[in-house]
């Protein structure tokens, strides 16, 4: 076995297949040693299906196994009856990988799917309900009690009865909706209800206590009226216990909060210390690099082997892959705008003495890390909570100081809106800086993919919404905004790194102008933001060589904002237009395109390419392909386009 062990490092990613699985199921041995088994074995295979997807979050699934596998196990022994078989989830979502490996090492998913996190028709990043098994979507934090006091109230109405758990992240507990979903469920006397608290210290960034600290959390959850036990979360014995206990309280809603350990298997990704002088834990996010997959999974298989060893079951089976065989997605020379933001506002910060920038526990993927290094004093961390951010930057505004708002679209756009509205209506100048924006990355599932942020906030009155293109334009943007802009800005950016085919030669940053970036006569293209600016271009390119069709292509970054007189002025002499949203088309550009030029009478044909259903998790470009914007659907389409209105 030794020699076995010493191959995993030439290159190789090993998983338990499912016959191991079975056979702990099928042994003598009791409950309690069966689940530590399960827990052992379903660590190493999310470690595995995180390699292997090349993104996921080990750090949070790895301290909840034993909690995923104790509720998962109880939900599984009480199949027989479905009224009253326990329901379990998960409200935070970033626990997904363990969630998944535990219902596939049960017989409840199909091992297959143990290849398939993060793949189109595979499991997503995030929960979702078409998954056999998933209860209810999540990935948005803060509404799992909510959901769970809703499925409750149905029970109820149905004359069933049966217990629900719903597992939380601590750093979760930041968003105002969890604190709101406690007061109802204790009037209600919800004893069905049990929420079990991932208190592993560690939220997006950092540790909870210095992003935004809990205080004395059992003294708050109990002065709701709720039952508080407190319980090792990585000890499954003790879990096993404090479950059994809570069962018999029946008039009052339970909260269990489990101390873990973030990335609790291995010992290198472990950290339990409130006082840590690591500044940001490594494995919340992100596929492990070869040395430390190597590393951790010669940990998590010894492990296995010892209990293995120590329980009588023999010798461990495993199966391998060659890492060779795992597809890339590589999308050549890349341009990465979130870095040019961080570039640019640290620029124009050191002339402004009143820019502040605040953040939501994102300051590593909004790249505010050398913001905050070289002004501590103007950096606020805000954590999980976006509609309070959003309001202290009104507040800021009102006071003479230039707020900047930094979040990932999907959150900046959606849950703050009401008070990004007021803060509209205060006439003052707030900037919002939204990251992750669009289809792309995909891995992490709709709840992250920002579709629908353009249609949100095209409302507000005054704000005007942009998407640079590329590094340049970033710069360029930036400046304006804070320079220039009298009212507020919606920054929207691509946080995967892109590459740039076409040359952006310095365009003047005028609200509802855009340029061309390649000239044409037959077609015209209209897009913006670097992946899909990017695919018309090169589908222009492809159609002039191979075709020869003149394409021409427009850069239109102003995604609310349209000088309808320029544009008649400019698009006239086309034939037809097309326009490319990275977005839904109710409320993108391509939408608001198609009433400027009603509104010019623009004799042309106009034709929309936009995401058209709820977007899909999986990698860029099998997601793209699916959602027909990848750059050989494109290109098809026009090519039948042009020969159709030619004939």
């Amino acid at each position: 076995m030794g020699d076995q062990i010493g191959e995993i490092v030439n290159g190789k990613l090993i998983y338990i297949p499912f016959q191991e699985f079975l056979r702990i199921k099928n042994s003598n041995l009791s409950k309690l040693h069966k689940l530590k088994l399960l827990c052992s074995l379903c660590r190493l295979n999310v470690l595995y299906m995180v390699a292997n997807a090349g993104s996921g979050h080990l750090g949070s699934s790895f301290s909840s196994m034993e909690i995923m596998s104790l509720m998962l196990s109880e939900v599984d022994s009480g199949k027989a009856d479905q009224n009253t078989s326990p329901v379990f989830f998960s409200s935070k979502g970033h626990d997904a990988p363990a969630l998944y490996s535990v219902m596939i090492g049960l017989g409840n998913l199909e091992f297959s799917l143990i290849h398939q996190l993060r793949r189109l028709h595979g499991l997503p990043g995030h929960p979702d309900v078409l998954t056999p098994g998933i209860v209810t979507n999540t990935g948005s934090l803060g509404m799992g009690v909510s959901k769970a006091k809703g499925m409750i109230f149905a029970d109820r109405i149905k004359k069933i009865s049966k217990n629900y758990y719903v597992l939380t992240g601590d750093g979760e507990l930041q968003e105002g909706q969890f604190w709101e979903s406690l007061i109802s469920a204790k009037n209600f006397m919800m004893g069905e209800l049990t929420v079990i608290i991932d208190h592993n210290k560690l939220q997006s960034d950092t540790f909870v206590n210095k992003v935004s600290d809990l205080g004395d959390l059992e003294a708050k959850l109990a002065s709701f009226g709720w039952k508080v036990y407190r319980v090792d979360g990585n000890d499954i014995e003790a879990l096993f216990e404090v479950i059994e206990e809570g069962k018999k309280v029946i008039n009052q809603p339970k909260v269990i909060i489990a101390d873990t350990i973030k990335g609790k298997g291995v010992s290198f990704m472990e950290n339990s210390s409130f006082d840590s002088d690591v500044e940001y834990y490594k494995f919340h996010s992100g596929a492990p690099n070869e040395d430390n997959y190597n590393k951790a999974a010669l940990e998590l298989l010894n492990d296995i082997i010892s209990n293995f060893n120590s329980y009588g079951l023999g010798e461990v089976v495993y199966e391998e892959i060659n890492r060779a065989a795992i597809p890339t997605t590589s999308l050549g020379k890349q341009e990465k705008l979130v870095h040019a933001y961080s570039e640019a506002l640290i620029a124009e910060t050191e002339k402004n003495p009143y820019i502040v920038a605040l953040d939501a526990d994102l300051i590593l993927d909004t790249g505010l890390i050398p913001f905050k290094d070289k002004f501590p004093d103007r950096f606020i961390e805000c954590g999980i909570a976006e509609q309070d951010m959003v309001s202290v930057a009104g507040g800021m505004a009102l006071n003479g100081i230039l707020p900047i708002v930094h979040s990932f679209s999907c959150f900046l756009s959606s849950r703050p809106n009401e008070q990004i509205y007021n803060n509209a209506t205060e006439r003052t100048k707030v900037i919002y800086v939204g990251s992750l924006s669009g289809l792309l990355p995909a891995g992490p599932g709709h709840s992250h993919q920002a579709v629908r942020d353009i249609a949100t906030l095209s409302s507000c009155p005054g704000l005007v919404i942009v998407e640079p293109c590329c590094d340049a334009e970033t710069k360029k943007i930036v400046q304006w905004a804070l320079n220039e802009a009298s009212t507020s800005v919606y920054i929207r950016l691509v946080s995967l790194p892109v590459e740039v085919p076409f040359e952006w030669n310095e365009q003047s940053c005028r609200p509802g102008i855009g340029a061309f970036v390649k000239q044409g006569s037959d077609m015209l293209i209209i897009s913006y933001g670097p992946m899909f600016l990017k695919h018309a271009y090169q589908v222009a390119e492809k159609l002039e060589n191979e075709k020869g069709i003149s394409v021409a292509v427009m850069n239109f970054p102003w995604l609310n904002q349209v000088d309808g007189v320029w544009l008649a002025s400019k698009v006239k002499s086309f034939k037809s237009i097309i326009t490319i949203d990275n977005h839904y088309f109710e409320g993108g550009l391509g939408q608001k395109l198609n009433s400027i030029i009603a509104i010019q009478n623009i004799n042309v044909k106009i034709t929309n390419f936009a995401v058209d259903d709820i977007p899909a998790s999986g990698q860029p470009l099998e997601v793209l392909a699916f959602h027909e914007l990848d750059i050989d659907s494109i290109f098809n389409k026009l090519i039948n386009m042009f020969y159709a209105q030619k004939n």
